[in-house]
């Protein structure tokens, strides 16, 4: 939805507007779909299961008034081992440095016990930063429904009602989030929409395959680690390894004859063609990384490090 008209990296009116609005909610509500629909692009991966995003990512929303950098954080929810850990810290990292927060909440269903841990954290952090609260999935309502359950887990914020799937009320959401931005530059060129490079979206996009599937513990106990990536002339290469936890992990992975993997890998070089417009060689590979999730070694060995300002 980003407004490229006459917007140069270098020029920008005086009273310009830009700033972090970190997005956070409980697993599934819709944060990365919102994301993706307010920059009308896929940069995130969003699945019907609950903690698909693990880490912080960055989407760049720019207009000749004002660059919003929107922060895709991971679900905030209880944690039950170290990656959980992990994911509560890299969102309430976020929630530390926002100048504005834009808590999502599953409209068509009536508030969780996980909705109401987000208002006893967000009240035990004494945030600042004015919020909106966004109920999402409204294309799923039918008559009349009651919020006040709601909006009574904040009290005080602004309510946007909001549909990722069709667009309704994002470009409302996205002018009310850059008028509470304080008077800043731009900090990203016009065109750019993420701060992350081909390789971490390559391994997204195969960890989203992965997700969508299997089901059980297989999606939670995946992680990808793109081992190479290589531009030639007229194709990318990129090699990935896919740790699972245990070797039971392994078969369902691979699956009979390799018919899973060979799935997933089709699926995922797909949509690599087209995010780098280019023919795709994808070869995957899966190994076993024995409790990968609640070693902390581990977890830095796939990428999964703490978030800047987090304890050590």
């Amino acid at each position: 939805m980003s407004d490229h008209d006459d917007i140069f990296a270098d020029d920008w009116p005086p009273d310009h507007r830009s700033g972090v609005v970190a997005v956070v909610g409980r697993p599934n509500v819709g944060k990365s779909s919102l994301i993706n629909a307010v920059l009308g692009q896929k940069i995130a991966i969003a699945t019907p299961k609950p903690q698909t995003t693990r880490r912080q990512q960055l989407g760049i929303y720019t207009t000749s008034q004002a660059q919003i950098l929107f922060v895709d954080t991971p679900g905030i929810h209880k944690p039950h081992n170290r990656l959980g850990e992990y994911m509560l810290g890299a969102a309430e990292a976020a929630l530390k440095d926002a100048d504005a927060i834009v808590w999502i909440i599953d409209a068509s269903d009536k508030p969780q016990a996980g909705d109401q841990y987000i208002a006893e954290r967000l009240t035990a952090m004494k945030v600042a930063a004015p919020v909106l609260l966004v109920l999402n999935k409204v294309d799923l309502l039918k008559g009349f429904v009651d919020f006040t359950e709601h909006v009574a887990l904040a009290p005080n914020a602004r309510v946007l009602h909001v549909s990722a799937l069709t667009g309704k009320g994002v470009q409302t959401l996205c002018d009310e989030l850059a008028a509470l931005l304080p008077v800043g530059p731009r900090y990203y060129p016009v065109d750019q929409l993420s701060d992350q490079n081909m390789r971490f979206i390559a391994a997204e996009i195969i960890r989203e395959k992965i997700i969508n599937n299997t089901d059980k513990e297989v999606p939670h106990s995946v992680a990808v680690e793109i081992d190479g990536y290589r531009e030639e002339q007229e194709r990318v290469v990129i090699s990935a390894i896919i740790y699972v936890e245990r070797e039971s992990q392994r078969g369902i992975l691979v699956g009979r004859n390799g018919s899973m993997i060979k799935k997933i890998g089709t699926e995922a070089r797909m949509e690599i063609v087209g995010q780098v417009n280019t023919a795709v060689h994808l070869d995957l590979r899966v190994k076993v990384l024995t409790n990968w999730r609640d070693d902390e070694a581990l977890m830095r060995r796939v990428g999964y490090r703490k978030a800047k300002g987090e304890e050590e």
